[in-house]
């Protein structure tokens, strides 16, 4: 079943769906009363944040790290302690150098994320809230900062910010039951972290007004063609997508997908002469780096390239 250095403890669901390839025996381990689970392409290593779990896949598909939403009683509402533990798991993955792709998904069926916790909102000062709101828009940028690709897995509710979060990710994968708005305005505010900004790049100015103006939801089959979701799929599949995506990912040159995500993100920002200086900086990156000449090599012999990230 390959080398696992770490046990995670069963979860009772994960990401809401498992893909077909890891419909395989599960390994039950009891010890001092827990219940332990392991898969065979899971976790190497499990690292827990009170309601965020952060997962480490191994084997072939090692390099996927998955970020779990686990606060089912308050349908995966941000509050303070849920926002340290994104903040602390995606400064872990920040730090890793192994992690090449990033899964935002929800161990909570039906639910990505409703937004922010309002029953915590409510007993916070005006100050308190505007610290709250600046740290999470400060962490969803962190997030879209992050060196490698994220991925939002959006099946059922993602509101307010648990939209702005899926809007922070470099791809979205949608389940067709999956509703997503930004209803901040009906509750006399407006959305602060980040989505009055990352929307509109998305989908344009003029139906991200609509979306803010009214507070519209909309179904995971109309998120796609505006431009909202990289993919519609069946409900309860977003997930089996997204790894797909991801395994398609991390046969890539690591270092050449940190440039190109770098390339495209910080172009978009500036002029078009000072876009392509970029891209000349981000190429030079790659000149001399042990994958390069790899692929050259892999290409000639007609085989499968091994990249190591150097």
């Amino acid at each position: 079943m390959g080398t696992l250095t770490a046990l995670t403890r069963s979860l009772g669901h994960r990401c809401v769906k498992n893909s077909k390839s890891n419909n395989l025996p599960n390994l039950y381990i009891y010890s001092n009363g827990h219940q332990y689970q392991t898969h065979r392409t899971l976790i190497l290593e499990s690292l827990s944040y009170e309601s965020v779990r952060l997962r480490r896949l191994s084997d072939s598909d090692s390099g996927i790290v998955e970020v779990n939403l686990d606060r089912p009683a308050a349908k995966n509402s941000i509050g303070k302690e849920m926002l340290r533990g994104l903040r602390n798991a995606f400064e872990t993955i920040e730090s890793d150098e192994s992690a090449q792709v990033v899964l935002i998904c929800s161990s909570v069926p039906k639910v990505f994320c409703a937004g922010a916790d309002l029953k915590e909102r409510k007993t916070m000062t005006p100050s308190e809230v505007q610290n709250f709101v600046n740290s999470l828009r400060s962490t969803f940028s962190f997030i879209e900062a992050l060196h490698v690709p994220t991925i939002a897995v959006i099946e059922g509710v993602a509101l307010g910010g648990g939209l702005e979060m899926a809007l922070s990710c470099d791809l979205r994968i949608c389940g067709e039951d999956a509703i997503l708005g930004l209803p901040e305005t009906g509750l006399a505010i407006i959305p602060g972290a980040g989505g009055t900004q990352r929307l509109p790049r998305l989908v344009g100015k003029s139906l991200a007004k609509e979306l803010i103006f009214t507070g519209r939801k909309i179904g995971g089959r109309e998120a796609m063609p505006m431009g909202l979701a990289n993919y519609s799929v069946p409900a309860g599949e977003a997930h089996s997508k997204a790894l797909e995506i991801a395994r398609e990912i991390i046969q890539k040159g690591p270092v050449a997908i940190r440039m190109a995500k770098k390339a495209i993100n910080e172009g978009l920002e500036i002029d078009l002469p000072s876009a392509l200086e970029l891209e000349e900086e981000c190429y030079e990156q790659i000149l001399n780096t042990k994958d390069r000449l790899e692929g050259l090599a892999a290409f000639a012999e007609k085989r499968k390239p091994r990249y190591r990230g150097e």
